[in-house]
Order: structure tokens, then sequence, then C-alpha cells
């Protein structure tokens, strides 16, 4: 599955209206129903998973995965964080939270934190580098 694209206009193009389902407006949902659907009506817990949280599939969608978690797996053949995740599939990150806590607890999917970068670099590291770039 590919991210959506973007259609040019032309300065004089009038706007055509968007589809229905394209992506909503803020405070619009275009069908609640189907977000009631995907993300069940139990009040279990929730997977700990944050914006930046990578996602990667463990495994193919199966016979009995729904249209969501199909394009979730599809989707997370390479890392993707729930964020891009979130906007590819047009959700609320709330629904895909669950979405995605089901998919963990099937093991379809895996949870990763994001690679965090020092915060300060190696000194010895910069002089080698400066030094390098000095007998260049």
């Amino acid at each position: 599955m590919t991210p959506p694209q973007r259609q040019r206009r032309s300065p004089g193009q009038p706007s055509a209206p968007l589809p229905a389902s394209g992506p909503a407006k803020e405070g619009e949902n275009r069908n609640p129903e189907r977000l009631f659907v995907i993300g069940g009506d139990e009040a279990g817990e929730r997977a700990d998973i944050d914006l930046v949280t990578l996602i990667v599939a463990r495994a193919e969608p199966p016979v009995s995965a729904t249209p969501e978690q199909a394009a979730v797996l599809r989707l997370c053949v390479a890392p993707l964080s729930a964020a891009e995740l979130s906007a590819y599939l047009s959700l609320p990150f709330s629904v895909l939270t669950v979405l995605l806590t089901d998919l963990l607890a099937k093991e379809l999917v895996q949870a990763r934190a994001p690679i965090v970068r020092q915060k300060v670099a190696d000194r010895n590291l910069l002089e080698a580098v400066m030094h390098g770039l000095q007998k260049l």
C-alpha cells in the first residue's frame, strides 16, 4: 500500500469537493460508526505507544485480519512511526492505539522505541573528524 498522493491544481482551476474518504476537517468525523468498529467497545488496557514509537510488522496479514489491520501490516514492512501510520490511514491516534494494541497482543507487530541520539557528541570523535578535515 502506498501513501496517498496529492494532486496539483492549476491557478485558474476551481477546487473540487473532497471525496468522502478524504481527510476530515479538524473536529469532524466522517464515519464515526467505522471508528467505533475499529476501536471496539472494550475499555481494556492500551499499549504504551507514543507518536514516535516505531512499528514493524512481524508477519503477513492473516485471513482473519480487518482491512485496517491488514493495511498496518502491509505499511510496516519497514519501520514507521505511529504518527505516520495515523496519517497514512487517516485514523485518529487514539483509534490507531487500540488497533496497534490488538496487533501487539497477537504478536503480529513489534513496537520499538525510537533511536535516541546523544545530546552531546563524543569529544574524541569530534577531534578525530577535525584533524581529518585539517589534513585535507
